[in-house]
């Protein structure tokens, strides 16, 4: 059973985002990431942090298919993943292939 995390209201949606979320930046990347990110589900975490410096956020991606396929949590829909623009893609004409590295 998960644990209760409070939710904010996104606007005149009929979502809410999740107030913790479970950070990635410290974590070796290795089976061990993938396992803790499975049990931060298990525990009722929905919403993951990670930045395009952290070499974290394609661990993540394949942790989280991992808890789809799994059934841990019914569809993408449930989970919310932010990250960051990082300093050295802030100049003009770095934004938008910084943005394009994030979502792959």
């Amino acid at each position: 059973m998960g644990t209760a995390i409070p939710e904010e209201p996104l606007g005149s949606t009929e979502k809410s985002i999740p107030l913790v979320g479970f950070g990635t930046v410290e974590y070796p990347l290795n089976e061990a990431f993938k396992e803790r990110v499975l049990h931060a589900i298990k525990l009722g975490y929905r919403h993951f942090d990670t930045a395009a410096s952290y070499p974290s956020e394609q661990p993540l991606g394949e942790a989280l298919a991992e808890a789809l396929r799994l059934g841990l949590v019914k569809s993408r829909d449930e989970l919310f993943i932010t990250s960051k623009l990082w300093l050295t893609d802030s100049y003009c004409g770095r934004v938008i292939p910084g943005l394009q590295k994030t979502l792959k």
